[in-house]
């Protein structure tokens, strides 16, 4: 019986900025803050995985640099005893993001260094030998040796998820969301070889080709299962998930559709939406991990999503899977259709 959850790909440090707000060209706005914290995939979803569950193995997979960044990742992620870290590579320069946070409407904006995380290939991954039941791998977009095409299979992630089901492990992908919409149609490719797929709505409108927000910025409910639907053509296996601060919504095996509702957390309790996403992947990872139906990993991964608001860092904040439920229940909930 596999057990555990490989988490793979990019990995850095978020050298975290509060501002006043987004520069326009010419521009000066003031740095209220300024603080370190681990990021990425690796980083975020290893690390709420092993709180959420910490008697889940978690093994992280990647590359980081030899220099102060690096040792920073390998210190933070080893004070976690589910942590395998024999998995990393180190040489070169740890990858970075400036994650850009305005102070006023919390909204984000990244500046990114990939570092080795961009040289990150197929053969970083021990096929042969590769634990787990599960393989979380990202993000596209920035893992430059992963995002080039492959004749077979389109990309050479694409082709990566392909041998690792051919393993008999579940995969899953995520992706960075991006202005160069049609660059993140390279996700397109890796849907065919993956299990349990996690976009947020703009990721998903860009990928499945359906509008999932009107002009109002409202979500377009009726979308989401058209949505939902063209990842299952895509190639999609055993989930299909949009996720949004309305909630989280799936298609399951069997081709039911699941909506399960968000938070209402007031802004005065939100310190940092850094690192929500992967939050949510990963209590919806936990959930496919445990055998336990689409709706209810929806409900792990809202709570999971919503303990990661309380702290700046991405993952700090997150709390045991029993303790994270029952803070989700002291929230209003959000009204969906």
């Amino acid at each position: 019986m596999r057990n555990g959850i490989v988490v793979a790909g990019y990995l850095g440090v978020d050298v975290l900025k509060e501002i006043t707000g987004f520069p326009g060209p010419h521009d000066l706005v003031n740095i209220e803050s300024v603080g370190l914290a681990l990021g990425g995939l690796v980083s975020n979803c290893a690390r709420d995985l092993a709180l959420l569950d910490p008697e889940l193995p978690v093994y992280a997979c990647g590359r980081i640099g030899d220099d102060a960044y690096g040792r920073e990742l390998a210190q933070g992620l080893g004070k976690y005893k589910n942590i395998d870290l024999s998995l990393l590579k180190r040489g070169g320069q740890t990858a970075f993001s400036d994650v850009l946070s305005n102070v006023q409407t919390r909204e984000r904006a990244f500046l990114t260094f990939t570092g080795e995380c961009a040289r990150f290939c197929e053969e970083d991954v021990p096929l042969d030998d590769l634990p787990g039941k599960i393989f979380h791998a990202g993000y596209i977009l920035i893992l430059d040796a992963l995002d080039q095409p492959d004749a077979e299979c389109g990309t050479k992630m694409a082709r990566l998820l392909k041998h690792v089901q051919e393993q008999g492990v579940l995969t899953s992908v995520d992706m960075v969301t991006t202005a160069e919409r049609e660059r993140m149609r390279l996700i397109v490719p890796a849907i065919r070889y993956t299990d349990i797929l996690c976009l947020n709505e703009h990721e998903s409108e860009i990928a499945a080709g359906v509008p999932l927000r009107d002009e109002n910025d409202a979500l377009i409910y009726e979308n989401i299962p058209k949505a939902l639907g063209r990842f299952r053509e895509l190639g999609a296996r055993k989930w299909a998930v949009i996720h949004a601060p309305e909630g989280g919504f799936g298609l399951d095996e069997q081709g039911e559709y699941h909506a399960v509702p968000g938070a209402v957390v007031p802004k005065e309790r939100i310190a940092g939406t850094v690192g929500a996403g992967d939050a949510f992947t990963a209590g919806l990872l936990l959930g496919a991990h445990r055998d336990r139906p689409l709706e209810e990993a929806l409900t792990y991964a809202t709570a999971a999503a919503v303990t990661s608001l309380h702290n700046a860092d991405a993952s700090e904040g997150v709390l045991p899977l029993g303790e994270a439920l029952e803070l989700l229940k002291t929230f209003p909930r959000a009204a969906i259709r």
